[in-house]
């Protein structure tokens, strides 16, 4: 519990901070991230707003092609980036904890990890709900009935709440594919004719 408020409080005084140049970054240092993300938006009652906000930058990572580069970019200085983030942080009305956790996954040079780091932040937000979340992937553009529709029809498999990641992906030519956890269902027309290439090549 020590260690665990120690990481809280640099979180909270992250220009305090040293710079680390230690390039791994595991599965553990992602979870370790997004849990102390989760348990400073808890107790300071701003869990809600702050899985909100972490929705808007991860949809803002699939959008924008120059956020994307900012991210991955090695070259961009970490003055730069913190400028970026005041500007996107002032647009969204991002709050303080939160703000000031994306300085410090900068500070901290963990910057290229905020994707991985805040949808793990969401997972773990799911689990504590009791949620399931499952992966769609359609090959056409679904409205929210129809993904509604999925989501009641894994509902009743699972006996469980569902929530859905869905995304579009032309390349899949037809069907969809769903994932929960380690259970796949692809329905594609993709995988169908990967799966004919496949057994051609075996002959």
């Amino acid at each position: 519990m020590l260690i665990k408020k120690q990481f809280f409080y640099t979180v909270l005084n992250y220009k305090d901070i040293k710079l680390s140049n230690n390039s791994s970054f595991s599965v553990t240092s992602v979870n370790s991230y997004s849990l102390a993300l989760y348990e400073l938006a808890k107790e300071n009652n701003s869990l809600d707003l702050v899985e909100q906000q972490v929705n808007s930058i991860i949809e803002l990572i699939k959008q924008s092609e120059d956020f994307n580069i900012l991210i991955k970019d090695p070259t961009n200085k970490q003055r730069e980036k913190l400028n970026a983030m005041k500007t996107i942080s002032e647009k969204f009305n991002f709050n303080e904890i939160f703000k000031k956790f994306l300085n410090f996954l900068i500070f901290k040079r963990r910057f290229n990890n905020i994707e991985r780091i805040l949808k793990d932040f969401l997972d773990i937000c799911s689990n504590k709900r009791g949620e399931i979340r499952a992966k769609l992937t359609a090959a056409k553009e679904l409205n929210n009935n129809d993904i509604e529709k999925i989501k009641n029809e894994l509902a009743k498999n699972f006996g469980s709440n569902i929530k859905i990641n869905y995304r579009h992906d032309p390349s899949l030519i037809g069907g969809l594919i769903v994932q929960i956890g380690s259970i796949m269902v692809d329905t594609s027309i993709k995988n169908k004719l990967q799966n004919i290439e496949n057994k051609m090549i075996e002959l």
